[in-house]
């Protein structure tokens, strides 16, 4: 197994869009694993959301993408594959900085853009953390982007 990844293959939802307890299960702090659908825990999260779900429109998947693919470009991060949807995105990029940190800072600048484009009234755009998976080798590589491009619907930001 290689020591620095290949690439990380990069997964986070939108406020409010799948919650702990959710049917499709979720993933919870400090508990192995995906964990079942519970519908008392999904309802207490529901009553903890500060803020109504965020679902992005077309333009705010466009104004997204737009700016992981420039941040990436100022980090000198290379962008394999970008799909965002409208609550959730996938994205495979090569860095040589942890996974959690390219995620960070992707989620925060695209918070201040669309802060800036879309009023910063809304405090939370994205849920806490999110899922990242190293890939160590080509064939990995060629999956993960083909999942992101291919299986998640059109990469176009006008269909979902």
């Amino acid at each position: 197994m290689r020591s620095t990844p290949l690439a990380y293959f990069l997964t986070w939802t939108t406020y409010g869009t799948w919650l702990h307890g959710d049917p499709r299960g979720s993933v919870k702090s400090g508990k192995p694993g995906i964990q079942p659908p519970d519908m008392r825990c999904e309802e207490r999260a529901l009553q903890s959301m500060s803020e109504s779900e965020v679902l992005l429109t077309p333009q705010q998947r466009e104004l997204v993408d737009s700016t992981i693919r420039r941040h990436c470009e100022i980090r000198k991060w290379t962008v394999h594959a970008v799909n965002v949807r409208s609550n959730h995105v996938h994205a495979v990029i090569s860095a040589l900085v942890p996974p959690d940190a390219v995620m960070a800072q992707l989620k925060a600048w695209c918070s201040r853009k669309l802060g800036e484009t879309c009023g910063k009234s809304r405090g939370r755009w994205w849920t806490e953390h999110g899922s990242t998976r190293w890939i160590n080798d080509e064939k990995h590589l060629h999956t993960a982007v083909q999942y992101v491009m291919d299986y998640q619907g059109p990469a176009n930001i006008q269909s979902d």
